[in-house]
C-alpha cells in the first residue's frame, strides 16, 4: 500500500520551551496558530500545511536543516526577519555573503540558515 495521491503533508518541529517557541513562530516568523493543546501547536506554514510544535522535556536540536520555506525574494525575507532580530548562521567555507546568504556557484538557488529559540536549523531558498 502507498499513500493516496492527495494525502496532505503534516510537519514536526520539537521544542524544550513551547511557550519561547510559540513566541517565535507567531510573532517573528509571522506563522498563523491553528490551534493548541496538551501535545502541541499548531502552526500553519502556508499552503494549508501545518507543523506541530511539539515538547520534548531535555530537547537538543540536532545539527541539521529540519525545516525551510521556498522564498521569491530571499534577500528581502532576510532583511526583513533581521529587523525581528533574527541570527543568521555563517558557515565556513561557504562564501556566504555578509547578510548569510549562499549562492550556488553555477547562479541555481540561494540559501540562508537560522535557528528557531531551541536551535533548530530553519531554511530559507530561493530557486533560480
Amino acid at each position: 500500500m502507498s499513500l493516496p495521491a492527495a494525502a496532505a503533508p503534516l510537519c514536526f518541529v520539537i521544542t524544550a520551551d513551547r511557550a519561547q517557541s510559540k513566541a517565535f513562530y507567531a510573532d517573528v516568523l509571522g506563522l498563523r496558530v491553528l490551534g493548541e493543546d496538551d501535545h502541541a501547536v499548531t502552526f500553519d506554514l502556508g499552503n494549508r500545511t501545518p507543523m506541530r510544535l511539539t515538547t520534548v522535556e531535555g530537547y537538543q536540536a540536532p545539527g541539521h536543516t529540519v525545516l525551510g520555506w521556498h522564498v521569491a525574494d530571499i534577500a528581502a525575507t532576510v532583511a526583513a526577519l533581521r529587523a525581528k532580530g533574527v541570527a543568521f548562521k555563517i558557515y565556513e567555507g561557504y562564501s556566504q555573503d555578509a547578510a548569510g546568504i549562499w549562492r550556488a556557484p553555477q547562479g541555481g538557488s540561494a540559501v540562508a540558515w537560522f535557528p528557531d529559540p531551541d536551535g533548530n536549523l530553519l531554511s530559507l531558498t530561493q530557486f533560480g
